[in-house]
């Protein structure tokens, strides 16, 4: 059984830019979610009780 050392190494190139890009979808869903925040703040509850 040989192993690749170089086809491992490489393999960490692949894997950041996977973790990078689920990262940057966690920070633009958080941004559009504070976006939305701002524009369409939360009701008050009328007092209906």
């Amino acid at each position: 059984m040989n192993f690749d050392v170089n086809a491992f190494l490489d393999s960490f190139r692949v894997m950041g830019l996977g973790m990078l890009g689920i990262f940057m979808v966690i920070i633009v869903l958080m941004v559009l979610l504070k976006i939305m925040t701002l524009i369409f703040p939360e009701k008050k509850d009328r007092g209906n009780d």
